[in-house]
């Protein structure tokens, strides 16, 4: 088996208060599943660049204090995709603008830990809120999958 292509790839938990900004994939991977915004490093890009400009192509917003969380590895053939991607997941403050989904965003808005822990979430998605917003807001039983 060949090794498969490896495409860097980034993601950004904006925080504004006690919520963060999540948009709803409209296409694969992860399709229909709400995540956080971001997409593929382009050529000559910094992660951070490349971070600022997925933000602001999917939902218009400004976000400072970019700081990596976590590097996730996704398995593309899993959704039949040729390559795989190092996902760079990065936090940020919320700066300015309202949230309009565009580019492969169905919806984008800032949701509570206690309103994602009944939404159909992307991968890591939960744990870095958490991380983020602090445990236990709100948050009642045992949501391990």
């Amino acid at each position: 088996m060949k090794p498969r292509k490896i495409v860097p790839a980034v993601s950004v938990a904006v925080v504004r208060g006690k919520t963060v900004l999540l948009v709803k994939r409209a296409r694969a991977p992860s399709q229909g599943l709400y995540a956080y915004p971001g997409g593929k490093v382009e050529a000559g890009e910094t992660l951070v660049q490349a971070v600022a400009r997925e933000l602001e192509e999917e939902t218009g917003l400004e976000a400072k204090d970019y700081r990596p969380l976590r590097d996730i590895h996704i398995d593309g053939s899993s959704e039949n995709h040729a390559v795989d991607y190092l996902l760079t997941v990065f936090g940020a403050a919320y700066v300015g603008g309202e949230p309009a989904a565009s580019d492969d965003a169905e919806t984008a808005a800032f949701y509570t830990l206690a309103e994602m822990a009944e939404m159909p979430l992307a991968g890591d998605v939960f744990e870095v809120a958490e991380e983020l917003l602090g445990p236990g807001q709100g948050s009642s039983g045992d949501h391990s999958q």
